[in-house]
């Protein structure tokens, strides 16, 4: 009989592709994706612990399973992930949620086999997390699930120890994976027929500094451009603190790399800034976004933007209003402050109350829609290229993304999924574009 999994994903893209790994691992067993957490025979959740709300959603959701377990007891559940690494996080699961099979962490994801071959025919709760990183283990097992895109981990873990993020004490210190895996990797996904690439850090501009600078992120970039064929390129997440002229000058040379920089800011007040341990200011922000324009003219950028953080005061937001109107972002994804135990933040004094936080993240939500309707704006009338990502059937409209990142929907009667097209482009909506095919 065919075993069936079904993996319930938090978080950002490095977690979709960590899915991705698992999901690859479950089909090496022999298992096969379900339709439902109801036919599975294993359910995995790969969690994340970024914002409290991501936690507590996963807390919910491995909870809601208690029925179904007692119903069918042959039934898996492991979870893994960010949550489970945290210090105490495994045993308040095994308290909480004594049906739960196996608990693992970020740093053996790749375990997770071997785990399964610990659990069968074996009552107790396998619980494996190692406390401390180890090497990185080169065997690719993804099932990707998102073509024509992919994404490629270049390393993992965080040196940066911003006041509000859990990261570094849940992902471990920066590694950097072999420049030569990563560009075995992206050659087997190019000859493989994917389009777009996006290569993944915690703070990819730090790449190759674990292993003495000798190779760095710049290099990496113009390595895996020395190709001819057609491809897109995109990286994320920067640190500004690292953002300078030697990566400035790879994204203008390579033809591959996307024209579209996400680059967090955070907030725009100094003040906050040293309080985040940033290890910026907004000056010297807005500095490297003009560095950015001057080498890439056409470059979009985008950001993120935390609103609420301890002893943000009025001045301080308008600092931060100010800032976004300055840089003219794209878009910004914007959020409130959530206060996360064993971060340094979480101790400060001032933490502002709810609705404070809410009124000023609407202001900033409506900053930033207008200045993305305005950039929508600007397209009517053009013609683009866009990646054909996917087809929405409810709207009877193909979809995919330009090289700056706007979603553009158009009508075919061909399957363009995973071709370059072009798209003349009339009605726009927010981020989203209405068009018809030029070709």
């Amino acid at each position: 009989m065919e075993k069936k999994y079904w993996i319930v994903t938090y978080g950002c893209q490095m977690n979709v592709h960590e899915s991705e790994k698992i999901a690859g691992i479950l089909r090496s067993r022999g298992y096969t994706q379900g339709e439902s957490e109801q036919e599975a025979d294993i359910i995995v959740f790969n969690t994340c612990c970024i914002r409290e709300n991501a936690e507590n959603h996963a807390y919910g959701n491995i909870g809601a399973l208690k029925k179904l377990k007692k119903s069918r007891p042959s039934l898996l559940i492991a979870v893994g992930g960010c949550m489970t690494q945290q210090a105490g996080a495994a045993e308040k699961l095994r308290k909480k949620f004594p049906f739960v099979d196996i608990v693992f962490g970020t740093h053996n994801l790749d375990t997770l086999g071997e785990l399964l071959d610990r659990k069968a025919g074996n009552r107790k709760v396998v619980v494996d997390i190692w406390g401390k990183e180890g090497e990185i283990r080169e065997d690719d097992y993804s099932y990707r699930t998102s073509f024509p895109n992919a994404w490629v981990n270049i390393m993992y873990g965080c040196n940066n120890f911003c006041s509000y993020c859990i990261v570094p004490y849940v992902r471990g210190r920066e590694r950097s994976r072999a420049p030569q895996k990563i560009l075995e990797e992206v050659d087997a996904l190019v000859r493989g027929g994917y389009k777009e690439i996006t290569l993944l850090g915690q703070n990819v501009n730090s790449y190759g500094n674990d292993c003495g600078g000798e190779y760095s992120f710049p290099q990496l970039l113009r390595d895996i451009c020395r190709r001819d064929e057609k491809f897109r390129l995109r990286f994320m997440t920067s640190n500004p603190k690292d953002f300078g002229e030697e990566l400035v000058r790879a994204i203008a040379e390579c033809p591959q790399v996307c024209h579209l920089v996400h680059l967090p800011v955070q907030a725009g007040s100094n003040r906050i800034l040293k309080l985040m341990n940033r290890k910026y200011t907004a000056e010297e922000y807005l500095k490297k976004v003009e560095l950015l324009r001057k080498y890439v003219p056409d470059c979009q950028l985008t950001t993120d933007i935390m609103v609420g953080f301890p002893t943000e005061t009025e001045e301080d937001f308008q600092a931060t209003l100010s800032l976004v109107r300055e840089a003219g972002f794209a878009t910004a994804f914007t959020f409130v402050y959530s206060r996360r135990s064993g971060t340094a933040a979480a101790a400060m004094d001032g933490q502002i109350p709810e609705e404070v936080q809410k009124e000023r993240i609407m202001r900033l939500v409506e900053l930033v829609n207008e200045q993305t309707r305005e950039k929508s704006v600007a397209y009517r009338g053009k013609t683009i290229e866009i990646l054909c990502e996917d087809y929405d059937k409810k709207k009877g409209l193909y979809l995919g993304r330009d090289e700056y990142g706007r979603m553009g929907y158009f009508r075919s009667e061909r399957d363009c999924i995973g071709d370059f097209v072009r798209l003349k482009i009339g009605e726009t909506s927010g981020v989203s574009l209405m068009g018809e095919l030029a070709e």
